[in-house]
């Protein structure tokens, strides 16, 4: 008779499961990259493509980069994707490309800091970027006239720290980012006080009063969004906050973690940049509280999904009617020396000669979100004061700006 209980057999998977955790890469897609053909043979078609992606990839930097990832498991071929898919022709600038997360920007250096020189006017990123939220530092914008301005507006891009971008980020990781912006946007008082709408729990009839009111758009997923994968699950996690005003606006889970906007109609663009910059600060403090700062890297600025929104992320733009200096020969010249750029609103159409334009910085990043919104306010008044030479008859060739310069700070 046992006075003891005989020993058991031990299975051998729990026998041997140090050694079988030790064998198990750490990412199985890791391995998936050894299946890929020759570089040649993966080398994306880039002959008819105008994005500054096709200018600056080439088959040696493909074969250089294409083995690489980020810690999160973005690859070259993921940055790449969406202007692959965008080659046609287009008289628009394109990037062509997207970040996964931060680290895209690290890891894969070698095809970024050309990109984000060739786009953003040769800035390069070995310089540092500044920030300046200070609206007390803005000269005049508080009454361009409103005969011609209509309505002005002023937005960015915000990603959170410890998050992948929206290109690559999980359903539980845009879950927890939704969830963390919701605490943040109801933590907000006075006149940032409002509501938040999830996509997918939205009526018929709010998401109309949504898009009377200019919240939402008839066309919430854009082309890009497809490609990069920033629209899976749709519309799982997305929403958009709005205060009791609806003049600050705060997207979740779209091109960036947070989109934030702060407009209104008439031509007081100090006021709706003083309410951007109140905001925008209440929101940073916040996240900071919760551990999850805004991403921010000194030589690019607050970190982007997209390399064209690096440094500020901020356009600042009106709705102007421009009667006269519109159809000048000269119009793109004059816009690219103010370092403006335009496009026609809403389906308008440039063939019927539309007098009403979208005006707005050229530049992201090089430049503090002061500087930019004094580049627009200085530039308007001299294109209204032009408009109204046009129409008295007078030349305007006098009024020529010259090219206005970045300032270097390294």
């Amino acid at each position: 008779m046992w006075k003891l209980k005989p020993p058991l057999e031990m299975p051998l998977g729990l026998k041997y499961k140090h050694i079988l955790e030790q064998l198990m890469p750490t990412d199985p897609s890791i391995s998936l990259n050894l299946k890929k053909l020759s570089a040649e043979e993966e080398f994306p078609n880039l002959a008819k493509n105008q994005t500054c992606m096709a200018k600056v990839l080439t088959i040696q930097m493909y074969k250089r980069l294409r083995a690489r990832a980020t810690q999160s498991g973005f690859t070259l071929d993921d940055i790449i994707q969406p202007g692959v898919d965008k080659s046609e022709r287009s008289s628009i600038r394109t990037v062509g490309c997207v970040a996964g997360d931060a680290e895209s920007y690290t890891v894969f250096m070698e095809f970024f800091d050309p990109l984000i020189e060739l786009y953003h006017h040769d800035y390069q990123p070995n310089r540092m970027h500044r920030s300046n939220l200070n609206p007390e530092n803005l000269k005049g914008g508080a009454n361009l006239d409103e005969l011609y301005v209509l309505t002005c507006q002023v937005s960015t891009g915000r990603n959170v720290d410890d998050f992948c971008f929206p290109p690559h980020c999980s359903r539980g990781e845009r879950r927890a980012l939704e969830k963390l912006a919701i605490g943040a946007l109801n933590a907000l008082d006075g006149e940032f006080k409002g509501t938040y709408h999830s996509l997918k729990n939205l009526s018929e009839e709010e998401l109309q009063r949504l898009t009377a009111a200019g919240i939402l758009s008839d066309n919430l997923i854009s082309p890009l969004m497809l490609s990069s994968g920033m629209a899976r699950d749709w519309p799982d996690s997305r929403g958009v906050w709005h205060n009791d005003m609806k003049n600050f606006i705060v997207w979740v889970n779209k091109e960036d973690h947070l989109r934030i906007t702060s407009i209104q109609d008439g031509g007081n663009v100090k006021q709706v940049f003083t309410r951007y910059c109140f905001g925008l600060k209440k929101l940073e403090e916040i996240y900071h509280q919760k551990k999850h700062p805004f991403i921010w890297k000194d030589n690019l600025g607050y970190v982007s999904t997209c390399p064209s929104d690096l440094g500020t992320g901020m356009r600042a733009s009106v709705h102007i009617r421009l009667k006269y200096i519109s159809k000048h020969q000269k119009f793109d010249e004059i816009l690219q020396r103010l370092r403006l750029e335009k496009k026609l609103t809403g389906a308008a159409d440039a063939s019927v000669g539309t007098e009403v334009w979208d005006i707005s910085n050229a530049d992201r990043i090089g430049f503090s979100e002061v500087e930019l919104v004094q580049l627009l306010v200085d530039g308007i008044k001299l294109l209204i004061h032009m408009d109204k030479y046009i129409e008295q008859g007078r030349p305007i060739e006098d009024l020529f700006p010259t090219q206005k310069q970045m300032d270097i700070h390294e």
